[in-house]
């Protein structure tokens, strides 16, 4: 049973003040005007919305009348129109009635109304269906509040005709449960299952827009361990981790529970890391090699996991930044940790703090979803993160941006050229290794020995000396 606020006065006051503004104009010129779909949900349920939309009796051309010069036509062919507001825009929908769905997306015609009832009830789930005036009023034909209160996901008729119309409404139907806990109706699960298919006609983009909301949901693992079906239409590589025995004394877990375990060793609304965890072992299967004893290997997965990750993150047009970063981190995940100052800094030069944070976060998350016989690395990781937050408050250097000195110092020198970098490169490296201090008199000490300004080469590392910042596993 949801908890939700009844005071008409409280939902009024939440109405932001460029919305009440819409409202109250269109009231004022005599049409009705509501706050309707998610921003009233969430706020019945004690959320903040992250954006409002307003349906209205006025068709576009009226709503353009009352806000001349203030809109802008982002979808006036099914009667939607944006009216520009000192804190951005306010999405502005005319009642209407949709026509026949032939593209999986949009009907190929909407007809105005008159009525908001009928507006409401071509919606997709009852608790989407709820509108709320500039007074706090609400209108509720389709008993949406009771599916609030009982924390169930509805849809408005029968599930099929929903889902046929817009597909993207099977995704949107498991992101709706993964990040308000709601369960969905018996009848609605069915009918996912049943018309999953229909995703394929859906666009990518709009698939991994839904997928990034229900992977951000703190209930999104338990949604993927009822529903891998529907994931799997458009990663149908994620089928193959169901099931599969790992046959290892590190794994307790199948790698299909091991990686929703370790999705949950995440914060849930971090993108990055759940996406991570969620593809950081998918190259498992494709790698499996029983020894003699018939115990399980995977030899090379974190390469494979890496190219696998790589092609399904572009398959559905992620972010060209966020694959770069999810696929080093499934990449790194499986190298041992040196928790020592010298690697630790070797770390930081190459990845960055953010990302080896995020690569410290990945590894925990790793080992508490495998055996106990694995807990003891907790150890490691813990420790590497006590030099880390060592070196940070000590300001120790690892980047050239830290360095004491800079490019202008040794043009005063006399180096130029090619030269200049290739010194400062070779002086962040004896920092790095502990061999010089960062201290502008030492560094420069150091440039002003060299015969002729030749560049200051870099030390060739021991032998048996990590070159990254983790140890490649044998």
């Amino acid at each position: 049973m949801k908890n939700i606020p009844d005071r008409a006065s409280e939902r009024k006051e939440g109405i932001p003040p460029a919305v009440r503004h819409v409202l109250w104009k269109l009231t004022e010129a005599g049409y009705e005007a509501w706050c309707v779909g998610g921003c009233v949900r969430d706020t019945l349920l004690g959320r903040t919305p992250e954006d409002w939309d307003v349906t209205t009796s006025a068709t576009p051309q009226q709503v353009m009348d009352v806000f001349p010069r203030r809109t802008i036509p982002t979808g006036i062919r099914h009667g939607t129109l944006t009216v520009r507001s000192g804190s951005g825009g306010v999405e502005v929908t005319t009642y209407r009635v949709d026509g026949a769905y032939e593209d999986r997306r949009r009907p190929s015609s909407v007809s105005f109304t008159g009525s908001l009832e009928e507006d409401l009830k071509r919606r997709d789930f009852t608790v989407n269906a709820i509108a709320m005036g500039l007074d706090g009023e609400l209108r509720d034909p389709c008993h949406g509040q009771e599916d609030l209160k009982a924390g169930l996901l509805r849809c408005i008729g029968a599930p099929d005709e929903r889902f046929g119309e817009d597909a993207l409404r099977l995704m949107r139907g498991l992101r709706f449960s993964a990040t308000l806990g709601f369960r969905l109706l018996p009848d609605v699960a069915e009918s996912i299952r049943r018309n999953r298919l229909l995703l394929s006609e859906i666009a990518p983009e709009r698939i991994q827009m839904e997928l990034c909301k229900l992977f951000r949901g703190a209930w999104a693992t338990d949604i993927l361990r009822r529903y891998p079906e529907i994931i799997g239409v458009f990663w149908p590589e994620t089928l193959d981790m169901i099931g599969f025995d790992q046959r290892n004394p590190h794994h307790c877990y199948d790698v299909w529970e091991h990686t929703l375990h370790a999705m949950d060793g995440v914060p849930f609304n971090d993108l990055t890391l759940r996406l991570t965890m969620f593809l950081h072992d998918i190259g498992k299967p494709r790698t499996f090699q029983p020894d003699a004893n018939g115990t399980g290997h995977f030899y090379g997965h974190p390469a494979v996991s890496r190219d696998m990750a790589k092609e399904m993150l572009q398959r559905l047009r992620f972010p060209k930044v966020l694959r770069e970063r999810v696929t080093l981190l499934v990449e790194l995940h499986d190298r041992p940790l040196v928790p020592a100052e010298k690697a630790v800094r070797r770390a930081l030069n190459r990845l960055g703090e953010e990302t080896f944070r995020q690569l410290l976060a990945v590894k925990r998350a790793d080992h508490l979803a495998q055996s106990d016989i694995d807990r003891k690395r907790l150890e490691t990781v813990e420790e590497t993160e006590r030099i880390l937050r060592t070196l940070i408050e000590q300001q120790s250097c690892f980047s050239l941006r830290q360095l004491a000195v800079n490019g202008n110092d040794l043009i005063a020198l006399g180096l130029s050229g090619q030269r200049i970098g290739k010194t400062l490169d070779a002086l962040l490296n004896r920092v790095i290794e502990g061999e010089l201090p960062n201290q502008r008199e030492a560094l420069l000490r150091v440039v002003r020995q060299l015969p002729d300004r030749k560049p200051l080469k870099r030390r060739p590392r021991r032998k048996g000396t990590p070159s990254g910042p983790l140890r490649e596993k044998r």
